[in-house]
């Protein structure tokens, strides 16, 4: 029976994407190839993300090697922030960053989850102060980056932040997320936020763990295991 999520969730069916997660998963991936395998989702989940959330406009006319003048378009909206969670989430960033036509702003927000509560606890932020609605140099749209929704708790979290600050949309970017994961933080704000992730599973275990998951994607990353 094909599990009903919230609208504003999109979990990728794209063949490929199953392929590199089936690789992912497996105990015998090393670093750099976890590394590669997170690069490789992330610009593909990137390119279904970004297809849906952005549009074109027209900026102005350019002229070709040729001589023929053609019409310049560019992304809408044009303010946007890259906003990954320390410390996995950079390996997704250079993924989204080659995608964009241009460079944009990067904000880190710094995350753990409290081993006894399963709840985010936020210890770096380096967003700027707040702007108002109408200051043309804040935020139209902040996109989130973070491997693992596992419990939800940190990218609620994450997005509570953003939302606080003012940022009217928000995209989550991940490789993999839990049902339940999904479900909270998609529920958290239903307007205004989308989640796209490559692959979901049923559950997570006691420990907040997505089962069969991918482990700690972090540890796995930065060779940190058994800390």
């Amino acid at each position: 029976m094909a599990i009903k999520l919230p609208s504003n969730v999109h979990v990728s069916t794209h063949p490929c994407l199953r392929a590199k997660l089936s690789q992912l998963r497996s105990s015998s991936t090393n670093a750099a190839d976890t590394k590669r395998l997170v690069h490789e989702i992330s610009t593909i989940v990137s390119c279904e993300a970004l297809a849906h959330g952005f549009t074109t406009e027209q900026v102005g006319s350019d002229v070709s090697p040729l001589g023929y003048e053609f019409t310049v378009e560019d992304i809408s909206p044009s303010h946007i922030s890259l906003v990954p969670i320390l410390r996995s989430g950079l390996s997704m960033l250079d993924a989204v960053q080659s995608l964009l036509p241009a460079p944009v702003t990067v904000h880190h927000l710094g995350m753990y989850r409290d081993k006894s509560t399963l709840q985010a606890v936020e210890y770096y932020n380096n967003l700027p102060p707040y702007r108002t609605a109408d200051d043309t140099g804040g935020m139209d749209l902040a996109i989130i980056v973070d491997p693992i929704i596992a419990t939800g708790s940190t990218v609620c979290a994450a997005i509570d932040t953003l939302k606080d600050w003012g940022v009217p949309r928000i995209i989550c970017l991940a490789v993999l997320a839990s049902e339940e994961g999904l479900k909270r933080a998609a529920e958290l704000w239903p307007k205004g936020v989308e989640i796209w992730v490559a692959g979901m599973d049923a559950e997570t275990d006691e420990k907040g763990m997505i089962k069969p998951g991918l482990g700690d994607i972090g540890d796995r990353l930065y060779l940190t295991m058994g800390k």
